[in-house]
């Protein structure tokens, strides 16, 4: 974390808007500069120039796009796009008009230069609009940009190039790494901690209470409170409305490189393995550990208090209420071997011709039974 400066009511600065002069423009690059940058090969025009991005389909002139699809092959004979990064293995059966760039997987090299797109479009905010908020006793580093409504408690330290977007709330005692982004209306509650290079978006919640109720004779219910916190290491980031429930006591834990997406409900004293990956309406129960290099799909739901080992895949819509070893592939509710599901779905949707002719076989039988007799 860099050198930090401490934040005085008196000190603020006020944010300058940019004017339309000082708004980042995107440079010009020649094949030959994104060739260096990829680690990649030309063919065709190394002084080809592009100074935009593009669908392969959608190309034009003076755009940039990529091929890593076989299904897609057919578009490059016809793209008006000026330089196209392609796989080393591909191999034209036509003639090109398109610069190629070959690099090892041309999916990966092209998101590499949407990230760097990203960051020029976005340019590099800096300063603290007005309104806002942030405790004297509250420290920040280089290059930190906090939005106006937004409002930062007491001893919160961050790190250097903290982006804090307008109508966000930061709790007491938190702590947010270098290169955090928290996006419009995201909150991070009290005590909790953000690793470096983290992105919060857009009215996430992370550090809400766990959901704790003790049932009391009567029939109501005893809040029990949710003294813990929410770590989130390195290089994690968390989609819009998604929701991470403090500890109960400790600590809930989302390890580095976790992807999260959109409307997740996390509960209290979850824990999530390093780069795991976990699409849409996802709930995951209390105290649950999921493993590190998983693939979760969209509107799984995890039973509380079990274990699920590393490497393993859950198809869309499963429900799992049961310990998971290593490498497994799950899908149904309850879930089970995604093999057993493909072989069992066969008959699943045959059930009613099933059903028939079982009935008829019955019928069958006790037609000649009743002749023997």
């Amino acid at each position: 974390m860099s050198t930090s400066t401490n934040v005085s009511a008196h000190h603020q600065t006020i944010f300058r808007k940019n004017t339309d002069s000082e708004r980042p423009k995107l440079m010009k690059y020649t094949a030959a500069q994104i060739a260096a940058i990829l680690e990649g090969d030309v063919v065709g025009d190394p002084n080809a120039t592009v100074s935009k991005l593009s669908k392969i389909e959608e190309g034009t002139s003076g755009s940039l796009t990529f091929l890593s699809n076989p299904k897609y092959n057919n578009y490059i004979y016809t793209t008006q796009a000026t330089i196209t990064i392609v796989n080393a293995s591909f191999t034209p059966e036509g003639p090109l008009t398109t610069t190629l760039i070959q690099v090892e997987d041309a999916y990966l090299a092209f998101t590499k230069l949407l990230q760097f797109y990203d960051q020029a479009r976005k340019g590099s905010k800096v300063g603290i609009e007005q309104p806002a908020v942030i405790s004297d006793h509250s420290t920040y580093g280089e290059g930190f940009y906090l939005g106006s409504f937004s409002y930062i408690g007491t001893n919160v330290q961050m790190g250097a190039n903290v982006k804090i977007y307008p109508n966000c709330y930061v709790g007491d005692n938190v702590t947010l790494g270098d290169d955090v982004t928290l996006f419009a209306g995201s909150k991070v509650y009290h005590d909790c901690i953000i690793g470096s290079g983290c992105v919060i978006h857009s009215n996430a919640v992370v550090g809400a209470d766990g959901f704790g109720f003790a049932p009391e004779k009567d029939g109501s219910y005893s809040k029990i409170p949710q003294i813990g916190n929410v770590i989130l290491e390195d290089l994690v980031e968390v989609g819009a409305s998604t929701t991470i429930d403090r500890a109960t006591m400790g600590s809930t834990i989302i390890r580095k490189g976790v992807k999260l997406d959109n409307q997740i409900q996390i509960a209290h004293n979850v824990e999530i393995g390093e780069d795991t990956v976990i699409a849409a309406q996802t709930g995951i129960a209390g105290s649950t550990k999921i493993g590190k290099n998983c693939v979760i799909g969209g509107q799984v739901g995890f039973a509380g208090h079990i274990t699920v080992g590393n490497n393993v895949r859950i198809q869309a819509q499963s429900g799992v209420g049961r310990n998971v070893k290593d490498g497994e592939i799950l899908q149904g509710s309850p879930a089970f071997t995604y093999n057993d599901y493909s072989k069992s779905y066969v008959h699943f949707k045959n059930l009613p011709k099933i059903v028939h002719e079982i009935e008829a076989i019955k019928t069958n039988i006790n037609t000649k039974n009743n002749k023997n007799g």
